[in-house]
This record gives C-alpha cells, structure tokens and sequence, in this order.
C-alpha cells in the first residue's frame, strides 16, 4: 500500500504541540524558541515530511515558482535563455520549473495546463514550430498571470516578449556572403508561417535584392534544420547546375550538415562554397574550418524575460503593459566565410 505523506499534524502530535506552532518553527518565526526549532525539524526528517507548496500557493495566492517552456533543453540556445532567467529569478527568491514540449503542440498544451495546476506565478515560454492555436496562452494571460514569450513570439497575443531582430541578423549574414563575392546564395528555412523564420527570410531576401542580386525561390530550401536536413538540403543543391557558391543557414545544425556534405564531395569550404549559420552554438568555433554565424545573445534574452516577469508581479492591480524588447543580433565572422582577407 501507498504511505500516506506526513503533514504537520502528524509532527505535532508527535511533539504534543500545535499544528500551527509546527508551522511557524518551520518558517523559523522568530517567535518560536531555537530548541523547539530543532525538535520539530528533527521529527520532520523522521517522518520524512515533504511541504505541500500547493496548498501553500493556495493560501498565500503565491508559489515563488515561474514555469519555463522550451522546446527542447538540449540546445545550448535555450539552456542559456533558461540560465539568464534563473540568474534575475533566483535573485529576486524565484525557483524555475523548466518544461520541454519537443516542439510538439499536443505536449506544450498539457505542459501550460500542468503549471496553472502547479499555481505557478507565471510562464516564459518559447512556442513550438506545430504551435498556430495560442488559446491555451490566452487562458493563462485572462487568469491575470504573466505570461512572457521569448525567440519565438506573437503579436496577437498581447503580451510581453524578447526577441532579437531575426531581419537584421539574417540581413547582416547574407551582406557578408555578397561581400565575400557570392553570386548565388542559397538560404535554409524552416515552417515559414514562425516569425522567426519568416523575418531570416525576409533579411535574406532584402540583403540580396539590396545588392543586386536577384532572389531565387529555388536556393531557398525547406526543413527542420537539424543536421540531417542540413546534409539532405546541401545534397539536394548540389544536383544543380548552377550550385551555390554560398549557404546561409536559419540553424547552425543545418549549417554544420552542409558542410559536412561538402567536404565528403570534395569541395572547399569557403573557396567554393562559403557557409554561414544561425545561433552561435559552441561547435561552430570547434569545426574545420571554424562556423560564422549569428549571435543571439541567450543570456541576455533570459535576463530582459525574467525581467518583464518581476516588473508585472510588482504591478500587481494596476494595469501592466505589454513589453516588447527587441536585441541586436551580432554577426560572428569565421573561416567558413572568409573568402577575401580582410584589409
């Protein structure tokens, strides 16, 4: 059979005091004697007592708890958003609950329903790529909890989020390959309808158009830009005739698949085809040759959420607006680009 958990009624009978004194010598009130301090904090280990933080959310109307939502934790890119809100989190007495929905829309709507049941004070969350119905987000905002999207937002929505501007960053990589002497770039994407890959998009195209370069549907490829996809989309622009003498890719997996193709076909990297990605994942320094690529700055992304976070809790009745801070991507130049020596 299940053991019932200990509560504090079961410590203080042990003691023969009362519940609430039990309760504040584990809050260690200043009214409660150091000796009976140590009693109850004995038994309790005994007894192996656990604090229902719910009923505590319940009573206090307050958990201390912030729910984060990622796609996945295994990117370095979302484990540094999760430490810089952690950073401003735990600082200000806030723990985090960190919850992964493999980009899966089923999953993240069971995850958001999971920490309103958890009486969370509010959720930072990155949506997933399937993610096109936001009424589970709508649901949290009209409870009055903050709710802070970051990297992948929606404007609908009304609430606060962080982004970086994904149209410069896409710009700037793109100019760099013109100014490296590419004529035909080729560009990874992913689901077009996500305002991130939508503005990379929409930077690539301009960065061409703006330096006299037409823009060809037929370099811009399709995937999920994982390493595979990388591979099979750098195979597939090399049955062209006319192959791209340069690659920008949304992902910095997708970029590393490519080059992994190019150098199992023989090709130079960047004499014949020079590569950019996007997100500066800690690989692309240790590749051969080393991986340009975009800077997102994470940390400071966790930091600017958790943030709007403590600005909205101490709003509290008063109406809090909405926060959009937008980043400054920076270009991160490497061997992989670097077709010209620099003057």
């Amino acid at each position: 059979m299940k053991k019932e958990k200990a509560t504090i009624h079961d410590i203080a009978r042990k003691l023969n005091i009362t519940a609430s004194t039990v309760s504040r010598a584990l809050k260690d009130h200043p009214r409660i004697s150091a000796e009976t301090k140590k009693a109850v904090q004995k038994v309790a280990a005994k007894l192996n007592y656990q604090p229902n933080n719910i009923a505590a959310a319940l009573r206090n109307g307050k958990s201390n708890i912030i729910g984060i939502i990622v796609p996945t934790a295994d990117r370095t890119f979302f484990s540094s958003v999760v430490r810089g809100i952690e950073e401003i989190a735990n600082t200000a007495k806030y723990n985090v609950m960190i919850c992964q929905t493999y980009d899966n829309f089923d999953k993240e709507v069971s995850t958001v329903e999971a920490l309103l049941n958890a009486r969370v004070d509010g959720i930072i969350v990155s949506h997933g790529k399937e993610t096109q119905n936001f009424e589970h987000f709508l649901k949290v905002k009209e409870r009055g909890i903050p709710i802070i999207l970051f990297d992948r937002s929606n404007d609908e929505l009304e609430v606060s989020n962080v982004v970086i501007d994904d149209f410069l960053g896409a710009y700037k990589a793109t100019e760099h390959l013109v100014q490296q002497g590419c004529k035909r770039i080729a560009h990874f994407t992913n689901a077009r309808k996500i305002s991130i890959f939508k503005e990379r998009l929409r930077g690539y195209r301009e960065a061409l158009l703006d330096n006299g370069l037409k823009f060809d549907e037929s370099l811009v490829v399709d995937s999920n830009l994982q390493l595979e996809d990388g591979r099979s989309s750098m195979e597939q622009l090399l049955k062209r005739k006319d192959i791209p003498d340069g690659v920008f890719s949304s992902s910095a997996y997708g970029i590393l698949g490519a080059m992994q193709v190019l150098k199992e076909k023989g090709f130079k990297v960047p004499e014949d085809v020079a590569l950019v990605g996007f997100s500066n994942e800690p690989f692309t320094s240790f590749t051969e040759p080393p991986l340009s690529t975009v800077d997102q700055h994470p940390m400071r992304m966790g930091n600017a959420a958790a943030e709007i976070f403590l600005e909205e809790m101490a709003a509290k009745d008063k109406k809090f607006i909405p926060q959009k801070i937008v980043l400054k991507p920076e270009l991160i130049i490497r061997q992989s680009s670097l077709r010209k020596k620099p003057n």
